[in-house]
């Protein structure tokens, strides 16, 4: 229900801060103002890309929990979106949500939300669970061959070469 007030009230609120700030600023300063914080939104997004897999690599290379360095860039992100969307609400809250003090008090907030069950360094859960009956202790042995890719001299009758 809250979701379907928010869908209607949003634009209603967007369209009436047009134009009662369009009515005192004039036309042009308006749409000056639209487009300049989509221009900071796009450079934040832009910006940030480098920032967030750099800060994730300093958490991840330290003992620590990285959720709190993935939430602040993830507001960061949702920051230069609502940047870029045109209206003054959305510029606001994307304003606010760029502020350091408020995103640690809206992360605090939230954490107390959600509970984390465990993270790890991997490509999902499947890479870090052992196979169903491994033992820990299990040495698969095997014998390979390197093949050079560009002259690739032997030819095998195995599954995955047939034609």
């Amino acid at each position: 229900m809250w979701f379907f007030i928010l869908l209607i009230a949003w634009p209603l609120i967007e369209i009436g801060l047009f134009v009662e700030i369009g009515g005192r600023l004039g036309l042009w300063p308006t749409l000056g103002l639209v487009l300049g914080t989509a221009a900071l939104g796009i450079a934040v997004l832009r910006a940030q890309g480098d920032r967030a897999q750099a800060g994730l690599r300093q958490a991840m290379a330290g003992i620590g929990n990285p959720a709190v360095p993935l939430a602040e860039e993830a507001l960061i992100l949702v920051a230069g979106g609502l940047l870029i969307l045109p209206g003054f609400l959305t510029d606001t809250l994307g304003l606010l949500l760029l502020v350091p003090p408020l995103r640690r008090l809206l992360i605090a907030r939230l954490s107390k939300r959600v509970v984390v069950q465990g993270f790890g360094q991997g490509f999902g859960t499947m890479a870090q669970a052992p196979r169903p009956g491994a033992d820990a202790g299990q040495v698969i042995d095997g014998d390979f061959q390197e093949i050079d890719p560009k002259n690739p001299s032997i030819k095998g009758n195995s599954g995955w070469t047939r034609h």
